[in-house]
């Protein structure tokens, strides 16, 4: 078959390769190059003419003179005399050379250079004594034009040239073309179907079904309009994502980037801030002005508290503050004298508590949606998505994978399934197992396991009754948390590690927390026991209890001598208090209760260990033994636990969930 050509007749334009069509050739550095070059010519060509003469010496000039062959002697500028020969010098010396009218020549026949101008005159006129016709010196001066306009302009070019170059190396950071006058441009990049398209959609992020289903009315909004502007209603002017890092917020964002068919403006709030005074606000206006011209639209500010931070709060700047400057430019942007009609604001931050009260109210931003970490169900979905492109075996389980990862953000999970890709392939597998994804969360939360490090016999032996002590008052506790696997082989700067598997509750009771204390005490109170005496290795435990117990005095109101009392500032406003919150009489009080409630909790942990003291004993032998066990060896040795069921996430995971993407549309 003929192949077809797709082009219409006619000429066709032409392409500068290496150069994108519609684009600007931008002035390169080979130009300065050439500029260079270009006076390096001009200076040998114009610059002093040294002359292609030949040079004579001074015996050479006295047997001219008393020949009497030299038509005249021109001294150029004092420093150098121009020999002209007579009809008589050239048949002599040059009788190729025929003179003219003057009977010499255009050009000087020989040169010679002076030392003093007083001995040179004085030779010739000795030389010349007696002749009849002597020559005399005529002092000529010359000049070069093209050397005195270097000379005079060549430092000013110089200093223009690298004014040029290193203000263009500056404006490179901002938009326009990187010239120097557009460093208070916007630095906002443009997403849409013209520019730069998003491939990600709604399809792809999991969850978050209840923020998916309040951003998707806003694209909805902008795809049509009319469905809400017959009722009178008005869509809010922004939208700020609020939540912990690596939960999704970004992506959020750029879901709606490609869902919308709007353009799409893109920034952090780092760009907005410059060494120069006025540059954020500058850039404030200019997006805004951008954003107008292609509205309907939307702005998505990523990490928004760079410049949201609120004002006044901050003692070491002024209130003439960069900062300030570009938040309250901001502010009036948003909800201020003019209008942003179809213009809506994205925002996403993980610190809502410093944001500035006028940045958060209604008519900036209207809507503020919470973005957690995922439950149960959230987390199989999360891993549904990112198992997408992975070869997976027919022993990995979604359902397993999201109970072993409590607490885990998306971030994290995607982390997950991106270890065990590389670990699979480290081993040389053909697919993904599901040891990979256990090998790679046990990674992810105890760090590398160090196999060659030195641990003594007698230091083995501790470590192991340590562990065996948390599993055991896990095991035995009601609200504790259960076991998973247990680890003596050093990970990261632990020598051993316990993995459990929380409950995900809402709300925690006093005894739930005082439970969790017990197990987390479990480690020393087992080497108490065993050995009657206890080793550095609770640090971590003893921080983590030593937090526990003060939020549950001071945060909680779980305490009976402090009261219902909270000291706990949502606002954010006691960081740059300098006094506490209570007096030192209260302080002492809650000093006292603090190391009650943990030695009590230490004091039952000890009392459950000595009544199970041969089951702890068995189970850190296996643990010598194995250097690893899972919960099914603590049910062969302490029988099941009679509290576990199915907790309500549970349940719900083999829920179908609804779509709520494809009902809005």
């Amino acid at each position: 078959m003929e192949e077809q050509n797709s082009n219409p007749p006619g000429p066709q334009p032409q392409h500068t390769p290496n150069r994108k069509p519609g684009k600007k050739r931008r002035l390169s550095l080979y130009w300065l190059y050439a500029i260079l070059a270009v006076l390096l010519i001009g200076f040998n060509l114009w610059g002093p003419s040294k002359g292609s003469q030949e040079k004579i010496d001074q015996g050479k000039l006295i047997d001219l003179l008393k020949n009497e062959q030299i038509q005249r002697i021109d001294l150029v500028n004092k420093e150098t005399a121009e020999i002209y020969l007579n009809s008589k010098g050239l048949s002599a010396h040059f009788p190729d050379m025929t003179p003219n009218k003057k009977g010499t020549t255009e050009s000087p026949s020989y040169t010679y250079n002076i030392g003093s101008l007083e001995r040179f005159e004085e030779l010739v006129q000795t030389t010349q004594e007696g002749l009849p016709k002597p020559v005399y010196i005529n002092n000529v001066s010359k000049k070069s034009w093209g050397w005195e306009f270097l000379i005079g302009w060549l430092p000013l070019i110089a200093l223009i040239l690298i004014w040029v170059v290193i203000f263009r190396q500056i404006g490179r950071g901002g938009a326009g073309g990187g010239q120097i006058f557009s460093i208070g441009k916007s630095k906002a990049q443009l997403f849409d179907k013209d520019n730069i398209p998003v491939n990600v959609t709604f399809k792809d992020v999991a969850g978050l079904e209840e923020a998916k289903v309040e951003i998707m009315e806003i694209v909805d909004f902008l795809k049509n309009p009319e469905k809400y502007t017959k009722l009178g209603g008005k869509i809010p002017k922004g939208v700020l994502l609020v939540g912990p890092p690596g939960t999704g917020k970004t992506l959020l964002a750029k879901s709606v980037a490609g869902e919308a068919n709007v353009p799409f403006f893109s920034i952090s709030g780092s760009d907005f801030v410059e060494m120069f005074v006025g540059v954020g606000a500058s850039r404030v206006r200019d997006l805004f002005k951008n954003a107008k011209e292609k509205s309907p639209c939307i702005i998505f500010i990523d990490e928004i508290d760079a410049i949201g931070r609120a004002r006044g709060k901050n003692p070491i700047n002024g209130g003439n503050d960069e900062r300030e400057s570009t938040l309250n430019q901001l502010l009036t942007e948003m909800d201020g004298f003019g209008t942003n009609s179809g213009v809506i604001v994205l925002a996403a931050t993980n610190r809502a508590d410093i944001l500035d009260k006028a940045l958060m109210r209604a008519g900036r931003f209207d809507r503020q949606i919470y973005i957690e970490l995922p439950d149960l169900v959230g987390r199989r979905e999360i891993f549904e998505v990112h198992m997408r492109n992975l070869k997976l075996g027919n022993d990995v389980d979604r359902e397993f994978l999201a109970r072993q990862t409590p607490g885990f953000s998306g971030a994290d999970i995607a982390n997950v399934c991106n270890e065990a890709a590389l670990m699979a392939a480290r081993n040389g597998k053909d697919q993904i197992e599901k040891q990979d994804f256990l090998d790679a969360i046990d990674r992810i939360i105890g760090g590398l396991e160090k196999k060659n490090k030195i641990i003594t016999a007698d230091e083995k032996k501790v470590i192991a009754f340590h562990e065996a002590g948390h599993a055991t008052t896990s095991w035995l506790l009601q609200y504790a948390h259960p076991l998973v696997k247990v680890t003596i082989v050093p990970r990261g700067k632990s020598l051993g590690a316990a993995w459990y598997l929380p409950e995900e509750r809402q709300i925690t009771t006093k005894e739930q927390m005082y439970h969790e204390m017990i197990a987390t005490l479990g480690g020393r109170a087992s080497e108490q026991v065993i050995f009657g005496q206890i080793s550095t290795g609770a640090l971590s435990d003893l921080e983590k209890v030593t937090k526990q117990a003060y939020a549950m005095v001071t945060y909680y109101g779980l305490n009976e001598v402090i009261g219902n009392i909270s000291y706990y500032d949502s606002s954010g406003q006691q960081d740059f208090s300098i006094t506490k919150p209570f007096s030192e009489k209260t302080a002492e009080v809650i000093d006292q209760e603090i190391s009650k409630l943990i030695e009590s909790a230490y004091q039952e942990a000890i009392d459950i260990l000595k009544d199970h003291r041969d089951g702890l004993t068995r189970l850190a032998e296996k643990l010598i033994e194995k250097e690893v066990i899972f919960s099914e060896d603590l049910e062969q040795i302490f029988g099941k636990r009679p509290w576990d069921k199915e907790t309500e996430s549970e349940k719900l995971i083999d829920k179908p969930k609804e779509d709520v993407s494809e009902n809005l549309i």
